[in-house]
């Protein structure tokens, strides 16, 4: 597993629409869980797993039974459409269009960090940590970022 976590600091300057999105946490509105794949799932797979539960990234795990260690990579529905653009057939691994360097935030940032994090590194997903551990406990999308920012 290759997680990257958000180490960004500011420098002395402001990152962006500050007051809201400094005082909220990652954990207030991230998605909590994270939808899964066997690393032998297909591109066919990975798309009805997205389409049946409306999730626009999904988690591919080497092992069915294990916990963060089992961790392969994640799989965007761009990610997907990319490989198919490629030439990918659906029924190929899913591995071949998974992000390994996936980036992470944890829990308890300010909602502002996981934002900042997802405008660098030009993702619309990043994955949410705990505190105490790296376990994945969720997914924060732009869409989550956008939502928080409508309901100040």
């Amino acid at each position: 597993m290759n997680l990257q976590e958000s180490t960004h600091k500011t420098h002395g300057e402001q990152p962006g629409p500050a007051t809201s999105l400094d005082t909220r946490r990652v954990s207030e509105v991230m998605h909590p869980g994270v939808m899964t794949c066997h690393s032998s799932s297909t591109l066919h797979d990975v798309a009805r797993t997205m389409a049946t539960h409306g999730v626009h990234s999904v988690a591919i795990w080497g092992d069915e039974d294990a916990d963060s260690i089992g961790f392969q990579g994640m799989i965007s529905a761009l990610d997907l459409l990319s490989a198919l653009m490629r030439g990918e057939s659906l029924a190929s691994s899913a591995l071949v269009a998974a992000r390994k360097d996936v980036h992470t935030v944890r829990a308890s940032a300010p909602l502002s960090e996981g934002a900042r994090l997802m405008v660098d590194e030009k993702a619309s997903h990043v994955i949410v940590l705990a505190d105490d551990r790296d376990r994945i406990v969720g997914v924060l999308s732009a869409l989550d970022v956008t939502r928080a920012l409508t309901l100040t």
